[in-house]
Parts: C-alpha cells; structure tokens; sequence
C-alpha cells in the first residue's frame, strides 16, 4: 500500500510543528531509512531536483549528524546538522537541528517516534522551536511540500531496502 493522504501536518503547541505520516513497512526499516546514511541521501531531498552530497550521521547520543543539499537546477545550497539526544532503535530519535544559513531563528529540537501496527509504521516527528515567531517562519516556507515529496519519494523506495544498506 502507498499512504501519501497519511501526510498531516499540524501545529499543536505554540512554538511546535508536527507531522505524521504512515508507511507500509516495519518500524525496523523506516528507522533505518531515517539513520543509515546510505538511505538517507536516497530520499530526504524535498522537492524534485536535490541532491544530498553531505549526509553524515553519527548515530549515538551525543554523535553528530550533517545534511547538505544542492539544487542541479540553479546550484543553490543549503546544509543542516545537528546532535543526538536521545536513540532508541526502531521507537525514537530526539537530536537538535540548526540550518547553515538559518531561516529560522534559533535552533530546534527534533522528537522522531516510530510505532507499527498491523505492519503499518506511522512516524510522528514533532518539531519543537526556540519561540513562536520560529515556528511561525518555518510554517510560512512551504517546508510541508518538500517534506510530503520526500516521504513519498521513502515510501517507493523502502520495498528495494530489504533491511540491508543500498
């Protein structure tokens, strides 16, 4: 099954985004989707015509991760990274986040859950910023449809993953 209507996003909080979205494969894989380097730059990319050239993660609290994206069509860039707070595999991934050249003030923090069901796994990522006025800019950027076409772009690709790296 493919479940792009299960894209949500909402503002639950005054300073959080939150988005949902279910996948047809274990929490196990979709977790490794989110960790593994491998998989990673082959589908966090937003809209059509990205790359992710950087995709650095050191998966252990404390560990550091780095993304960097560029655009083929006009070259344009655009890097973020950040650190692990919390890791519990296949349940829940908590690090912070701050973009290169910040479009959001401040810095935010990041809570990934993972939770399966009949082999359904629905990941909630709650995005919790420094104020409302981050939050609010963040809402104002069109973030949603980058982030909807790269879940869709992870849910085509997840059945190649096979729980082995790529």
């Amino acid at each position: 099954m493919f479940f792009p209507d299960s894209f949500k996003m909402t503002a639950p909080g005054d300073r959080e985004i939150q988005v949902v979205r279910d996948f047809d494969a274990p929490a196990a894989m979709v977790f490794d989707a989110f960790t593994k380097p491998e998989l990673v730059r082959r589908w966090l990319l937003g809209p059509p015509g990205w790359t992710m050239p950087v995709c650095e993660i050191d998966l252990r609290v404390a560990g550091a991760y780095r993304y960097g994206w560029r655009s083929e069509r006009d070259g344009s860039q655009m890097a973020a990274g950040g650190v692990f707070r919390d890791i519990v595999a296949s349940q829940r991934l908590v690090a912070t986040e701050k973009f290169d050249d910040a479009w959001y003030p401040g810095e935010a923090l990041v809570t990934t859950l993972f939770a399966q069901a009949r082999g359904v796994t629905r990941a909630t990522i709650t995005v919790l910023y420094e104020s409302r006025e981050a939050r609010d800019t963040a809402r104002r950027s069109g973030m949603e449809h980058g982030m909807a076409a790269g879940y869709d772009r992870l849910e085509r690709l997840l059945p190649t993953f096979n729980g082995e790296p790529t």
